[in-house]
This record gives C-alpha cells, sequence and structure tokens, in this order.
C-alpha cells in the first residue's frame, strides 16, 4: 500500500490506485465523464493545488531563486488548515491503500508535485 506521484494524462500503472487530480482546473476540452477513461483524474481535489498566482509564479520561475520562492509560497499555503488535513489524511491513508495524486505538468522537478511528495512524505506517508 502506498501514495504515487504521477503526471495526470500519463498511461496508469499497476497498484495505482485511485488516481487524484491535485490541480487548479480539470482538462481543458475534456467531457468529465471521460476524466478518469483518458487517466486524467478520478477525483478531483484542488485543496492541494497551488493558488492562482502561485501556479503563475511557477511557471515564470527560470533560477533557482524563483523556483525556492514559489516552494516557500506552496508551502505556506499547504499550512493552512484545510490543506494541511488533508496532506495529513492522505498520509494516513497511504499507509492502507494504493493511490496516486498528481498533476499535468511534464517534469515533476519544475512542478508542485515534487514539494507535494516532500509535504506527504514529512507527515509519514508510504511512498512508492
Amino acid at each position: 500500500m502506498a501514495v504515487r506521484i504521477v503526471r495526470l494524462g500519463s498511461p496508469r500503472q499497476a497498484h495505482e490506485g485511485t488516481r487524484i487530480g491535485t490541480v487548479r482546473r480539470p482538462p481543458r476540452g475534456v467531457p468529465k465523464s471521460e476524466f478518469a477513461r483518458q487517466d486524467w483524474y478520478d477525483v478531483w481535489f484542488p485543496t492541494l493545488a497551488p493558488g492562482a498566482e502561485t501556479v503563475k509564479q511557477a511557471q515564470q520561475a527560470q533560477t533557482p531563486a524563483q523556483w525556492k520562492a514559489f516552494v516557500r509560497k506552496y508551502k505556506s499555503e499547504m499550512a493552512e488548515p484545510e490543506a494541511a488535513h488533508a496532506l495529513q489524511l492522505l498520509a494516513a491513508l497511504s499507509q492502507h491503500s494504493d493511490f496516486s495524486v498528481g498533476c499535468y505538468c511534464e517534469d515533476e522537478a519544475h512542478c508542485h508535485r515534487s514539494v507535494l511528495r516532500e509535504l506527504l512524505a514529512e507527515r509519514g506517508a508510504k511512498l512508492a
């Protein structure tokens, strides 16, 4: 049992379980009825997505200092009670079931899901 960090829209892997989309917006031009079938996500959970301004900050980050500023801002958002409770819940669930969380970005190193991985690990999540 574990949580996997995935790129939404990529083919599903064995034992991935329920795929949770931690994105601000659903995929454009895709009917809701097709989200799961097309490997986007089974459940949309924007609580763990960066805020709109924070997403812009990440997209515009071109230097390590700019990326670090994004990481600080995103971690600050994830420290808010609703997000913090959600992270703790997912960390606990990872001990007993398989599921995945993800985002659309191609490069995990330049995506909030890299920070999400770290935040889940800090809370004791079992990562695949």
